[in-house]
């Protein structure tokens, strides 16, 4: 996917929850549903990361979203759309589980590609731990959802759950430190 490209499915995905809540003031929701088909076409056509088996999913999940909204004529489709993501985080991170290497483990040999053995058992770690928060994060979309309350979804999803991620991605980095500094002590001692 070019910079351009990652830049407009970043901002597009950042502002989602934004476009869908005060979208659905103004528009109809079928009118809507280009944004949600803006984000399939930009990640289907961009590549990137995912395997295709997980981009070939993940389109299927929002053409269903889609549809849904189409048919109903309401913004259902489009407020699952969190849930959806989580659940095609999780599919990538846990499956990793049972590969060679982890999601977590390859861009960690992204900048350093000899990791010790420690380094490889606690990525392996922190891959379970961003499964967990993906079941957390999506149960917790998924609630805003079935509460019914557009300004709850919208709080939730547009900002205390990229709060919560970027939480745990500091914490990660934190102990990633100390994990660093104790097991380079071990090795010198």
């Amino acid at each position: 996917m070019t910079r351009l490209g990652k830049g407009l499915f970043a901002g597009l995905s950042l502002l989602y929850p934004f476009a869908v809540y005060f979208g659905a003031q103004a528009f109809s929701a079928r009118y809507l549903v280009l944004v949600l088909a803006c984000l399939a076409l930009l990640r289907w056509f961009g590549g990137g990361p995912f395997p295709r088996w997980l981009q070939l999913a993940w389109l299927m999940m929002i053409g269903a979203l889609a549809c849904l909204s189409l048919w109903t004529d309401t913004v259902l489709g489009l407020l699952i759309y969190p849930v959806a993501i989580n659940i095609s985080l999780l599919l990538l991170f846990g499956a990793s589980l049972w590969q060679e290497q982890t999601v977590v483990e390859r861009l960690a040999r992204l900048q350093e590609p000899a990791l010790p053995d420690s380094a490889i058992a606690y990525t392996r770690r922190v891959t379970q731990v961003w499964c967990v928060f993906f079941i957390v994060n999506g149960s917790l979309a998924a609630a805003t959802v079935w509460w019914g309350d557009q300004e709850l979804w919208l709080l939730y999803n547009g900002f205390i759950a990229y709060l919560l991620m970027g939480t745990l991605a500091l914490v990660e980095y934190c102990v990633r430190r100390q994990h660093r500094r104790r097991h380079a002590l071990e090795v010198d001692a």
